[in-house]
């Protein structure tokens, strides 16, 4: 499923990108999105896993393969901050997660090889792979424990990028300009779950979820952020800021927030939303 070495950038795009995709289709296979015939089989380690593949009798699956394809152009072009993946009842926001990305501005460069391990910077191919693997079973775990979605559920995507790289009449395959108005709307009592990141040496990819409280079933404890702010003026969307471990904590969201509220009126991102929004019914 994974490199089985991280020692180049291209190595590393490699991991990042299947990483995404594995996350993704984990999210539409365990919150039953779409059929069994819209995924393929993979195994890490003792987990079986289910990846989207395009289904020719099911559109929604074909719509988000593309969409995952756009970012993909993206991160190979190092403009994407963030994918944030949504899913909405009633206009309303019932779960969110946030995928972040960070580049290495220099590439580094191979210092020790021992007992066949890459380490690259002081970052172990081993070690790498390990994360990764760790990622994804959090991830299994907590949708394992997450109560059901609405019925009326839809599923979107947005892409974030980085200002000073990204040309302003860029769009990925599958997305154009957002042109979204008005505040998405989280209702009920949200919780803001860390699960976990990866960090190659030339990328770092950081994944969170937003849910609301109610359906937090057994989610381990350690996954919540506790005793931060409820205010979510960046809500972790600023990656030009540092982020110390807990300087970002966020326990609850109960207000309205815009692009505006979440990047601050002196840094506006540039923003991209899907060409269409198409999702056939859950199972």
């Amino acid at each position: 499923l994974f490199p089985n070495q991280i020692a180049t950038e291209q190595q590393s795009v490699v991991l990042v990108k299947r990483l995404l995709a594995t996350s993704v289709s984990c999210i539409t296979y365990m919150r039953g999105l779409f059929p069994e015939s819209s995924y393929g089989t993979r195994y890490l380690d003792d987990l079986c896993l289910k990846i989207l593949r395009e289904d020719k009798n099911c559109l929604g699956s074909l719509q988000i393969v593309k969409w995952i394809q756009g970012c993909f152009d993206a991160l190979e072009k190092q403009y994407n901050l963030a994918l944030f993946c949504f899913f909405k009842s009633n206009s309303s926001m019932t779960e969110l997660y946030q995928f972040k990305f960070k580049y290495q501005k220099e590439v580094p460069q191979m210092d020790i090889i021992s007992n066949q391990m890459n380490v690259v910077n002081g970052v172990c191919s081993e070690d790498v792979k390990q994360a990764s693997r760790l990622l994804i079973r959090k991830l299994y775990l907590l949708m394992q424990n997450l109560g059901p979605l609405p019925n009326d559920v839809t599923l979107t995507m947005k892409l974030l990028y980085y200002n000073d790289v990204t040309p302003k009449d860029y769009q990925p395959p599958g997305f154009k300009e957002d042109g979204s108005a008005g505040d998405l709307l989280f209702d009920g009592d949200p919780v803001n779950l860390r699960v976990g990141s990866v960090s190659t040496g030339f990328h770092l990819m950081k994944v969170r979820v937003i849910t609301e409280k109610k359906r937090m079933g057994t989610v381990e404890s350690t996954l919540i952020q506790k005793n931060g702010p409820t205010k979510i003026s960046h809500q972790g969307l600023d990656c030009d800021e540092e982020e110390e471990e807990g300087s970002t904590k966020i326990s609850c969201l109960n207000l309205a927030f815009s692009q505006e509220e979440v990047i601050g009126p002196k840094k506006k991102r540039k923003v991209s939303e899907p060409e269409k929004l198409l999702l056939e019914g859950r199972k």
